[in-house]
């Protein structure tokens, strides 16, 4: 096309949210040669996701995008900490982290978070294209060819790989030909920021009637941010804006009462469809967040999934387009993720089940509120919502009559004591490499068959603690644990996650 303008990169990111934004930084961070396309001219202050769930905020402590705790950690060795939260709309869950790692829930606003990872991004050298709107994507065997519009015109992106980050409405996986599997909309939901008439007729937290549910929360400049929860069936024109009038019908209807409202800003539907890609991977071409997943928002889940998402897949195509990477590693990707995203979908259709009105359902809230109260369901549910029951699926292939139970777990933090000093698990991870750690004499052992993959693996030798009750461990960049004795040999998971260096960093 005359006058198109021509661009070559190693990676395309589409979609420039928090999630997106956040993977460009990522790979730029590795030295990836890094465009990112969002069609948005800005960031949008419009309120979306304010919740950060405990292994997304450990993860990105990892990668030094949110502080680690201070070393020496004050308190006993076992020690939690906890954060209050729901299930279902149902008080009483205690979402409880190890005292060594960050607070288990950041509330932190969507818009801040993408500025941030913006930031990030550009500061590593990643091209950030805003008012960029991605037409078409054609995938070959050596790369892929983007189509686009911008503020000066078409333009055509030649790339190795591309990663779809741009929503529910992806145009990257209708390019890329990927199916999904959904469930309709069974419910309507509004939201909106308004000034109520009575100031303390909505107070803040969750209002449950009989005909559906009340979510409001007050903000510094006097407004109300209201979301309802209307059971009774999907809504009637759900590509209609909402007004002002609408809202105050339906908060007025589902309250049994009068609610005047004034000033609205934000105003949005939502419902519960929920979708989940068949594949997050299809050749060269990747979805993360929205763009692979959709749920009902409940339990504030869908930002930390994402985050979950570009930190998993981030340091595996870094490593894959630097030569770096072993011959499956990028297939783990749809293998780690999906299921956990399918978890997802699965829970907040539970919790939506739980919050439909009616005495039917009274005797069951009524079971839940007391599981609520025993530590055991606390575990349970609180593992769930917050993704700290994530235990990846075995990568190594299975030796008879050896298994190794730590592969796929998430390594807590810890203080370790090195020959440089002290340090922890978050600070040696925060340089991106993967860690090969070594605890005393026994653990030296192993420093040997390490020496293949040199220049991948980073080498930390520390002194044995009961923090860390492994002589060796191999660590992925994300803090789970690839490899620990008592399974497949050292040299085994590295063959499989990573190709052979030039030389071992050692500490």
């Amino acid at each position: 096309m005359q006058g198109e303008r021509r661009m070559r990169a190693q990676v395309a990111v589409v979609g420039g949210g928090p999630v997106g934004m956040l993977v460009a930084a990522e790979l730029a961070g590795y030295g990836v040669d890094t465009v990112l396309l969002e069609s948005r001219a800005g960031v949008c202050d419009r309120p979306k996701a304010t919740t950060l769930h405990a292994r997304a905020v450990q993860c990105l402590a990892r990668r030094g995008h949110l502080p680690g705790p201070a070393v020496p950690y004050a308190g006993a060795r076992g020690a939690r900490t906890g954060s209050p939260f729901h299930f279902a709309g149902l008080p009483g869950l205690f979402i409880t982290a190890p005292e060594t790692e960050p607070e288990p829930i950041l509330k932190c606003p969507q818009a801040q978070l993408e500025r941030q990872f913006e930031e990030r991004a550009r500061e590593a050298g990643a091209r950030i294209l805003r008012g960029h709107r991605v037409t078409g994507m054609v995938q070959g065997p050596d790369g892929v060819r983007i189509t686009a519009e911008g503020p000066r015109g078409p333009a055509v992106y030649e790339v190795e790989h591309v990663v779809g980050a741009d929503g529910a409405r992806s145009t990257v996986r209708e390019q890329a030909g990927i199916g999904s599997d959904t469930h309709p909309a069974t419910i309507s939901a509004l939201m909106g920021a308004v000034r109520l008439a009575e100031p303390d007729a909505l107070p803040p937290g969750w209002h449950r009637t009989p005909r559906g549910w009340i979510v409001s929360k007050a903000d510094a400049e006097g407004r109300t941010h209201i979301r309802t929860l209307n059971c009774t069936g999907a809504h009637a024109d759900r590509h209609l804006p909402p007004t002002l009038g609408e809202l105050r019908r339906e908060v007025s209807w589902i309250a049994g009462r009068e609610i005047g409202m004034a000033q609205p800003r934000w105003l949005g539907r939502f419902s519960d469809f929920s979708r989940l890609a068949r594949t997050f991977r299809a050749g060269r071409v990747f979805l993360v967040g929205d763009a692979a997943h959709v749920h009902f928002p409940i339990g504030g889940q869908g930002l930390s999934t994402g985050v979950l998402d570009a930190l998993n897949l981030a340091w595996k195509l870094a490593l894959a387009v630097r030569g770096e990477a072993g011959p499956d590693l990028l297939g783990t990707y749809d293998a780690e993720r999906r299921p956990v995203a399918r978890r997802v979908v699965e829970n907040t259709r539970a919790q939506l089940a739980l919050m439909r009105p009616g005495p039917e359902l009274d005797a069951l809230r009524g079971v839940f509120s007391g599981l609520l109260a025993q530590e055991g369901a606390q575990g349970h549910l609180g593992g769930l919502i917050s993704a700290q029951d994530t235990v990846l699926p075995a990568v190594l292939p299975a030796q008879p009559g050896r298994s190794c139970p730590s592969a796929g777990k998430f390594l807590h933090n810890a203080v370790l004591t090195t020959s440089a000093g002290e340090t922890d698990v978050i600070r040696l991870l925060q340089g991106g490499r993967p860690l090969l750690l070594l605890l005393g004499e026994k653990g030296a052992g192993h420093r040997e068959q390490a020496r293949g993959w040199e220049g991948v693996v980073r080498v930390v030798r520390a002194r044995p603690t009961p923090d860390v009750p492994y002589e060796a461990l191999l660590v992925r960049p994300d803090g789970y644990i690839a490899w620990a004795p008592g399974g497949a040999d050292l040299g085994a998971a590295l063959s499989v996650y990573f190709a052979r260096g030039a030389r071992t960093e050692s500490v």
